[in-house]
C-alpha cells in the first residue's frame, strides 16, 4: 500500500528560495521604475533614507565612527539582509499557507510607497515604484509557486495538495534560474540608472565665467612636503563626505534656483546663470565636520569660487531680530547658521567651483554653501535650493533637533599624520609631522611632546589664511624604546588647545592627539 507523502512539495527549501527570488524581483523591478519616475521614488533608497533620519543619535555616531564614509554602504548591505532574511522566512511559512507570503509581500511593498511619498519633493506618483514592484513580486511567487507544484495561492487550505512525485526539481531550477536571471538584470539596470543622472551631463556642460577676485595665490611653502602628510590642498576624491544622502541628489544647474526668504524685505529667487554672471571670489578654505573625533580624517582643505553671500542677504533685505539663516537642500536637509556670523564679513559664499572644477555630485552641485570658522553642520549645506532668514526661537535645524549644539565655533586642533601610531621607528632623527587647525582664528604656534616631558616647538608651514590649517614639522632625535608623541596646537588669538577631553557630541571634540611608536 502507497503511503501518501504529507510534506509539501520541494520541503522548506523551495519556500526558502521562492520567496527570495519573488523579493530580489519585487526590488529590481521597483529600481527600474524609479529610474523612469525619479531616482528619488525608490523605495530601497526611500526606506533607507527614512532610516537614516529615524536613527537615534548614538547609533549614527556609531555608524560614522565604524565605517566612516562607507556608512551608507552599509546601511544598504544591512537593508538588503534584513529583506533577504525577511524574504526567506516568508517563503518558508508560505510553503503551508501561501497568503503569507502574498500578506508579507504587499506590506513590504507598502512600506516602500509609503516611504518614499514622504520623502521631502516627492508627492502620490512616488508610489509608483513600489506599486509595480509589488505586483511583479507578487507575479513572481505564483509562477514559482506554480513550477514548484504548490498549492495554488487562491486555495485557502492545503487539501489540494499535488500528487506525490509533483515535484520536478529540474523544472523548478530552471524556473528559479530564469527568475533569478530577470532579478539581477532589473537590480543592475535599475540601480544604474537611477544613480546615472542628467546631473553629470549638466555638470560636464559648464564653463564658469572669469574670477573677478581670485584672492591670494596659496604660498609655496604652505605645503611642506613631508611624506606621509597629506597635501596642503586636498584632492577632490579625497575630501571628505558626511551628509545624510544615502543616494546623491541629482540636480541639473539649468533647473536650479535659490530662493531667499523669511524675515527679509525683499524676498529673492535667482537661478543659476544668474548667480554666475554676479562677480566671483576664490578663497582657501578647511572645511571639519563636528563628528570629527581626536585625531579624525574629516578634515579637509580646497580651493572654493563662489558668490559672496553678504551681497545676496543684503539685496534681500535682512531684517533686525533674524539671528538664524536656515538653508534647505534639495533632499529637505537642513543647516542653520548664526546670521551674524554670515554677515560679518568673512568670505561666506555660494560656492560653485572646488579646486577649479565644477563642484562634484557628491560636494553639492551645482551650489553650496561655505562659511569659514564653522563646522558643517552649520554652514556648509550642499545641494542649496533655499535660505530663509528665521530665529534660533521659531526653527531647529536637522542635528540640533537631534540634540547637537545650536551654535558653536570651531575648536582649535591638531592631528599627527606621521609617524603613524603603533609604527616601528630606526633610532636617530625622525621627522614628526602634521595638519593643525582653528579657522578663523589661525594658528600661531604648534607644540610636540615626547614622553610627558616639555613642549618643544614645531616648524610651521607659511599661513594661506586665517581660514586654512597649517602644516607643521618637528624634527625628533628618536632614541630606542616605547615612546608616546603628543600635539597641541595654539590659535591666533594666543589660546592654547585644551587637553581636556570630549567627544563630538554635542559641540564638536576637543583634547590632545597622542600616539605611540617603537623606536630600535
Amino acid at each position: 500500500m502507497r503511503v501518501m507523502d504529507d510534506r509539501p512539495a520541494g520541503g522548506w527549501p523551495t519556500g526558502a528560495l521562492i520567496g527570495l527570488l519573488s523579493g530580489a524581483v519585487a526590488i529590481g523591478v521597483a529600481q527600474l521604475a524609479a529610474a523612469v519616475v525619479g531616482a528619488g521614488t525608490s523605495p530601497l533608497f526611500a526606506v533607507g533614507s527614512t532610516a537614516i533620519d529615524a536613527t537615534p543619535e548614538w547609533l549614527k555616531s556609531f555608524a560614522i565612527r565604524t565605517f566612516g564614509s562607507q556608512d551608507k554602504a552599509a546601511l544598504l548591505i544591512g537593508m538588503g539582509i534584513v529583506l533577504a532574511a525577511a524574504a526567506v522566512v516568508l517563503g518558508i511559512a508560505s510553503v503551508r499557507r501561501p497568503l503569507v507570503g502574498v500578506v508579507g509581500l504587499l506590506v513590504l511593498g507598502l512600506i516602500g510607497a509609503l516611504a518614499a511619498v514622504s520623502r521631502p519633493d516627492n508627492g502620490l506618483v512616488a508610489a509608483i515604484p513600489a506599486t509595480v514592484g509589488t505586483v511583479a513580486g507578487l507575479g513572481t511567487y505564483g509562477w514559482l509557486r506554480g513550477r514548484a507544484g504548490l498549492v495554488p495561492i487562491a486555495t485557502p487550505t492545503a487539501e489540494e495538495r499535488p500528487a506525490p512525485g509533483g515535484f520536478d526539481r529540474r523544472r523548478f531550477l530552471s524556473g528559479s534560474a530564469a527568475v533569478a536571471g530577470l532579478a539581477l538584470t532589473t537590480g543592475f539596470v535599475g540601480e544604474y540608472l537611477v544613480r546615472r543622472s542628467d546631473a553629470s551631463a549638466s555638470r560636464a556642460a559648464i564653463r564658469l565665467p572669469r574670477i573677478a577676485d581670485a584672492g591670494r595665490p596659496t604660498p609655496a611653502r604652505a605645503d611642506l612636503g613631508i611624506p606621509g602628510t597629506q597635501p596642503f590642498i586636498t584632492p577632490n576624491d579625497d575630501f571628505y563626505r558626511v551628509d545624510t544622502a544615502l543616494l546623491v541628489p541629482a540636480v541639473k544647474a539649468n533647473g536650479w534656483t535659490l530662493t531667499i526668504h523669511g524675515m527679509v524685505d525683499r524676498p529673492l529667487t535667482i537661478d543659476f546663470e544668474q548667480l554666475v554672471a554676479r562677480p566671483l571670489i576664490q578663497r582657501d578654505v578647511t572645511l571639519t565636520c563636528v563628528s570629527n573625533e581626536i585625531g579624525g580624517t574629516y578634515i579637509g582643505t580646497a580651493r572654493w569660487t563662489g558668490v559672496p553671500l553678504k551681497p545676496l542677504l543684503d539685496e534681500a533685505g535682512v531684517q533686525p531680530g533674524v539671528t538664524q539663516l536656515v538653508s534647505r537642500s534639495t533632499d529637505g536637509f537642513t543647516t542653520g547658521t548664526p546670521a551674524s556670523i554670515a554677515l560679518d564679513g568673512r568670505d561666506a559664499m555660494l560656492a560653485v567651483a572646488m579646486n577649479g572644477d565644477p563642484l562634484p555630485l557628491a560636494h553639492g552641485f551645482p551650489v553650496r554653501m561655505v562659511i569659514p570658522g564653522l563646522y558643517g553642520y552649520e554652514s556648509a549645506c550642499k545641494w542649496i535650493t533655499e535660505i530663509e532668514a528665521t530665529t534660533y526661537e521659531a526653527y531647529s535645524a536637522y542635528w540640533v533637533q537631534r540634540g547637537w549644539a545650536e551654535q558653536v565655533l570651531i575648536k582649535t586642533g591638531s592631528r599627527i599624520d606621521t609617524p603613524r601610531n603603533g609604527a616601528t621607528l630606526k633610532a636617530g632623527q625622525v621627522a614628526v609631522a602634521g595638519i593643525a587647525w582653528a579657522q578663523h582664528r589661525g594658528i600661531s604656534a604648534v607644540e610636540v611632546q615626547i614622553d610627558g616631558g616639555t613642549w618643544s616647538a614645531a616648524r610651521l608651514g607659511a599661513q594661506d589664511t586665517v581660514d586654512t590649517w597649517r602644516q607643521w614639522v618637528f624634527d625628533w632625535n628618536a632614541t630606542a624604546g616605547a615612546h608616546r608623541l603628543t600635539v597641541r596646537a595654539t590659535d591666533g588669538d594666543g589660546q592654547v588647545q585644551t587637553e581636556a577631553l570630549a567627544a563630538p557630541f554635542p559641540s564638536g571634540a576637543t583634547g590632545l592627539h597622542t600616539i605611540s611608536v617603537n623606536v630600535s
